[in-house]
């Protein structure tokens, strides 16, 4: 029965996605199970006799001292999270487990260690957090543009009646330019999700424009846009006119947009011009999460994106490759 119980054991330990090692006091490698060889990339034959510290980045290192000088004392590490590399150089995010070993005669000669692949949820944390910045960034951004709104309604009607129609109209414009910005989760499949950069500009910039429309120009060219190419351009465009209703042109009654579309070789161009808008108190800007959005967006697409401050407003420049506006981007 013990002989069968054994049996039972190591195949239980052997086919165990977790990697499930022993090591002597010193450190050194005894056991090295399938999970291991998964999980590391090294075979039982080339890890046995090795040193446990071939599985620890540089910076590491000093972490085996400590568990060691704990497991010499008879302490048990539960649920340790750290990071260890892979044969092929790429580092792992564990959780890891190590209880002492002892002989018959209760002394402790090794410790039992178990690490169990935990990347998948540090990148599920990695991903709520960003969405919590974000929604946290678009809730701040949305009152302040509410009151930029009722500032821009108030300063081209006259009498309570036409305010509020002019008001309503400008939120619901808001409302769909938020949903443009969205369009996985407005929509289903991203890849179903289509429209022209001219008609994204204009549902995003339409909020902030007078009755008499010659607050904001849009010129040039068109081009399509589509899959995840379409929420990377309108997150973008978002930012910008939320930037320039709260800080820029858009936030003062003579400022001015124009914005220019151009096609050069296999590339659009984007001119993005504000008129009359406030310069900058600083001569750098203040990195914020508006900015870790910016940078995904234009990296999400391959494109650059350049500002520079005139006498009498700011340029933005756009540049993206074409085939870029129609990809869905994994």
């Amino acid at each position: 029965m013990a002989f069968e119980a054994d049996a039972w054991l190591a195949a239980v330990v052997g086919d165990c996605d977790d990697a499930i090692v022993s090591k002597t006091l010193d450190g050194v490698i005894r056991t090295w199970n399938g999970g291991a060889e998964r999980l590391f990339g090294y075979s039982a034959n080339e890890c046995i006799g090795k040193p446990i510290t071939l599985l620890f980045p540089e910076e590491r290192l000093s972490e085996e001292d400590d568990i060691l000088g704990r497991l010499r004392s008879g302490q048990r590490i539960d649920h340790f999270e750290t990071v260890r590399r892979r044969k092929d150089g790429k580092d792992v995010h564990v959780s890891v487990t190590v209880s002492p070993v002892r002989n018959e005669a209760g002394v402790i000669v090794g410790a039992s260690k178990i690490a169990r692949n935990i990347g998948d949820q540090k990148e599920a944390g990695v991903q709520q957090s960003l969405l919590l910045r974000e929604m946290n960034h678009r809730i701040k951004n949305l009152f302040s543009l509410t009151a930029a709104l009722v500032a821009l309604s108030a300063r081209g009607t006259t009498g309570g009646e036409a305010l509020a129609a002019d008001l309503a109209a400008r939120l619901r414009a808001l409302a769909r330019a938020h949903e443009l910005t969205m369009p996985d989760l407005s929509a289903g499949d991203s890849a179903e999700n289509s429209t022209t950069l001219r008609a994204l500009l204009e549902a995003i910039l339409a909020p902030h424009d007078d009755s008499t429309g010659s607050r904001i120009t849009i010129g040039g060219c068109d081009a399509p846009l589509s899959g995840s190419a379409l929420t990377s351009v309108a997150l973008l465009l978002h930012e910008l006119a939320t930037n320039a209703a709260k800080h820029g042109a858009l936030a003062l009654a003579d400022g001015r947009l124009s914005v220019e579309l151009a096609m050069q070789d296999d590339r659009l161009t984007m001119t993005w011009a504000e008129t009359n808008a406030r310069s900058p108190k600083r001569k750098e800007r203040r990195e914020g999460f508006g900015s870790t959005l910016e940078r995904a967006a234009l990296t999400g697409i391959g494109a650059t994106l350049t500002r520079s401050w005139r006498s009498d407003g700011l340029t933005i420049d756009f540049a993206v490759p074409l085939q870029r506006l129609v990809s869905v981007i994994s």
